[in-house]
């Protein structure tokens, strides 16, 4: 593997350089030579399509996708990257594809979950290979996806009103979220899609997995966007504790609390938008297998 990961923010709510457009959603395109793997597809296959064309990335050379979970703005360019043909291999919780629902303040019910075109059937003609991930597994060489992440922190949930059925009597767990790690000469690097399990929850876990690597980078979204003072508090605390090195919150992380980590964190925040690149140096790193 090439001693360079290069991660480069392909959809994210701003934008950041002529040609690029932000919308609510998530993308990545994350080169591991000789690999390179989309990570999460944003919201629409217009906004996926152009952003890449103007960073010079050829999405149809993906040799895999991964999917943080089944939310209409992680997985809505997802059936038009399958029709470019590459027929990448597909890395997905399976519970991603069920139907899900979010209840807004005013008491509306929206569907917020993965396009319907992206039916089981339809995931396997596409890809070369469809791989459910329940646990933790391997994307490519030294890349990972987490499966699912325990919860454990009492200040960490789901982040919103998340259902199973309109009635909104089934709450949605979001078991399917998951977060793409891998090691560096620095420390582990974690991106997330939207940290539904618990942005804390999930770092804690990463290192659980790798032994007690340090955590170097936390790229994405951390759902903080409705959280409390007490969760933004104990979330500081925790990424304090942690020591981040390189903390670029995005997404659905929510202006007050990108604010907020701004403030606390000065010396470590980086910008995470649309045109956002990042190397980290894989040279040296001391990860060779999972806990």
């Amino acid at each position: 593997m090439n001693p360079v990961i290069r991660v480069t923010v392909l959809v994210e709510n701003t934008a950041a350089g002529r040609g690029l457009c932000g919308e609510h959603g998530l993308a990545y395109w994350i080169e591991a030579r000789p690999e390179r793997v989309l990570f999460d597809t944003g919201q629409t296959p217009e906004v996926l399509l152009q952003n890449a064309d103007a960073l010079g990335i050829d999405l149809a050379a993906a040799h895999a996708v991964a999917i943080s979970h089944g939310h209409y703005d992680h997985t809505g360019g997802l059936w038009e990257l399958l029709r470019l043909g590459g027929k990448p291999r597909l890395l997905i919780h399976p519970k991603a594809l069920a139907r899900r629902v979010s209840q807004q303040r005013d008491g509306t019910i929206q569907d917020v979950g993965i396009p319907p075109q992206n039916d089981l059937e339809s995931l396997e003609q596409h890809t070369s290979s469809l791989t459910f991930t329940d646990g933790p597994t391997p994307v490519t060489e030294g890349l990972w996806v987490t499966g699912e992440v325990p919860r454990l922190n009492e200040y960490e949930d789901t982040g919103g009103r998340f259902f199973l059925d309109e009635a909104c009597e089934s709450a949605d767990p979001i078991v399917d979220d998951q977060a793409l790690f891998f090691d560096t000469r620095d420390g582990i690097v974690v991106v997330l899609g939207c940290g539904h399990s618990g942005v804390v929850n999930t770092l804690r876990y990463v290192q659980e997995l790798t032994f007690g690597r340090p955590i170097h980078a936390v790229l994405g979204g951390m759902h903080l966007i409705h959280a409390s003072e007490h969760r933004l508090d104990e979330t500081v605390t925790a990424f304090r504790d942690i020591d981040i090195e390189m903390l670029g919150p995005a997404h659905c992380t929510g202006a007050r609390a990108q604010a907020r980590l701004w403030w606390e964190f000065q010396d470590r925040w980086v910008p995470c938008q649309v045109g956002s690149r990042f190397e980290f140096s894989t040279e040296a790193n001391r990860l060779t297998h999972m806990k």
